[in-house]
C-alpha cells in the first residue's frame, strides 16, 4: 500500500467557463507541476480519474438536472430554461460538453475514495474535485455536479462508512451540508467566512441538522480580515473535538485555498501557515479515528499564480509524510511561468513577511471568533453527552 495517491489529468481543464471566468483549472496543472519539479510527484503517483456514471451522478443529483447538464452542453438549452436549473448565469455559463467534463470532476473523487476504500493507499488526493455548493437538481457558485455529494453517498452505499467532512473553503459547503442535514451518518464541518458579507450567505452557527441528523452539522462563520491565529485556534479546537465525538471511518476534507489575503473573491487574511496546520491536524485525525483514511479534494483558490499551487502543495507534502518545504521554490517552476503569470510569483514556500499592514480591529475580530467557538464547543459537548446517554 502506498501512503497517497494524486488522482489528475490535463482532461479536467475542460471544465472551463470562459476564458475570464475567475474559476481556472490552469491551477490543476501549476500545482503538479509544482510539485513534480520539487520532486516529490511522478507518475508512479498520478492516477488517472474516471467519468462517473449517470448511475452514481443519480445518488446526489436528480434525473431531469442531469439531462439538463447534457442538453446544456451540446447546444440544445434555452437560456431561459437553464436559468431554472442554475445554468447560463454569471457563477454558472454553459459550456461545450459541459456534462462529461463535470462528470469527470465527480468520477476523480469517486477514484479517490476507492483507491482509499480497498488498500490501494492510506490517503488520496484529488485537487480537481471539491465542488460544494452543486445541488440535487442545481448548478450554483461555479458548481455544476457536487463531486463530495456525490462520493459521500458512494461511501455510504459501496462501503457503508460513517463519512466526516470537513470544508476550508472561504465560501460554506452548503451544498454538501443540505445533502446530508438529516443524516446522523455524516458529520459536515465548515470554516468559512461568515455569510453577512459572502456568498453563499449561510452557514451560520445555529445550522446544526434537522430530525436523526440533528447536531451532526457544525458551522464556523468567521468573521472578515480573520488572520491565522484565530482561524488555527477554531480549526484545531474545533476539529479535534468534533472527530473525537464523531469517531469517522473515514475523513473527507475539501481544501479550498481562498481564505489567503491575495484571494480576490474573499476577506479573510490567512496566510501559507493555515495552508500547513489545515492538513497536519487531517492528517493526525485521520491516523487516530480512521487507520489513516483520508481523502482531500480541491475547491476555490482564484488567486492561482500567488497561492493555490504552493498551498496545494502543502496537502500532497503531508500525505507523503515529508517535512513541510522552505526557502525558495524551484527555479524551474519560476522561471516557467513567470512569463505568464499577470502578477509578480511569490518565489519562495513562505509568504513575506510582513504580507500586510497590520489589521486595527484585530482585538475585535479575534472576540467574535472566540464567541463562534465558544458556542460550537458547548454543542459539540451537549450532543456527546446526549449520545453517551442513549448508550446506557
Amino acid at each position: 500500500m502506498k501512503n497517497a495517491l494524486f488522482v489528475y489529468s490535463e482532461e479536467q481543464l475542460g471544465y472551463k467557463f470562459s476564458e475570464s471566468h475567475p474559476f481556472n483549472q490552469k491551477r490543476l496543472v501549476l500545482t503538479s507541476d509544482l510539485l513534480r519539479k520539487s520532486g516529490v510527484l511522478d507518475d508512479s503517483d498520478i492516477v488517472q480519474p474516471r467519468i462517473a456514471t449517470d448511475e452514481e451522478l443519480l445518488l446526489a443529483h436528480d434525473a431531469q438536472y442531469i439531462e439538463m447538464v447534457k442538453k446544456a452542453g451540446r447546444g440544445e438549452l434555452s437560456n431561459q430554461l437553464a436559468e431554472n436549473y442554475g445554468l447560463a448565469t454569471e457563477d454558472t455559463p454553459m459550456f461545450q460538453n459541459m456534462h462529461e467534463a463535470a462528470a469527470m470532476i465527480v468520477g476523480g473523487t469517486l477514484t479517490a475514495i476507492d483507491l482509499v476504500m480497498e488498500g490501494k493507499a492510506q490517503h488520496a488526493l484529488h485537487l480537481g474535485g471539491g465542488l460544494h455548493h452543486g445541488f440535487s437538481g442545481r448548478a450554483s457558485g461555479f458548481c455544476i455536479y457536487n463531486d463530495s455529494s456525490v462520493a459521500i453517498k458512494y461511501l455510504q452505499q459501496k462501503y457503508g462508512a460513517r463519512v466526516l467532512y470537513i470544508d476550508t473553503d472561504a465560501h460554506h459547503g452548503d451544498g454538501v451540508q443540505w445533502s446530508f442535514y438529516d443524516d446522523p451518518d455524516v458529520c459536515t464541518v465548515s470554516f468559512h467566512e461568515t455569510g453577512r458579507y459572502l456568498f453563499p450567505g449561510t452557514g451560520n452557527v445555529t445550522e446544526r441538522g434537522n430530525g436523526r441528523g440533528y447536531g451532526y452539522s457544525f458551522n464556523f462563520p468567521l468573521d472578515a480580515f480573520t488572520e491565522d491565529e484565530s482561524f488555527t485556534e477554531l480549526y484545531k479546537t474545533g476539529v479535534t473535538e468534533i472527530a473525537e465525538f464523531f469517531k469517522p471511518d473515514i475523513i473527507l476534507t475539501q481544501n479550498g485555498a481562498d481564505a489567503h489575503y491575495f484571494d480576490p473573491l474573499s476577506h479573510l487574511y490567512g496566510t501559507m501557515e493555515i495552508y500547513k496546520e489545515i492538513p497536519k491536524l487531517a492528517h493526525e485525525l485521520a491516523h487516530s479515528y480512521c487507520n489513516g483514511k483520508w481523502v482531500a479534494v480541491g475547491g476555490g483558490g482564484y488567486d492561482i499564480w500567488r497561492v493555490v499551487p504552493r498551498a496545494w502543495s502543502n496537502i500532497w507534502f503531508t500525505m507523503k509524510d515529508l517535512p513541510y518545504p522552505s526557502g525558495n521554490l524551484s527555479e524551474k517552476w519560476v522561471e516557467r511561468w513567470s512569463p505568464e503569470s499577470p502578477v509578480p510569483l511569490i518565489p519562495t514556500w513562505e509568504d513575506p513577511v510582513p504580507l500586510y499592514e497590520p489589521i486595527p480591529r484585530k482585538a475585535e475580530i479575534m472576540e467574535k471568533n472566540a464567541l463562534i467557538l465558544e458556542k460550537a464547543l458547548y454543542m459539540i459537548r451537549s450532543e456527546k453527552k446526549s449520545k453517551e446517554k442513549e448508550m446506557f
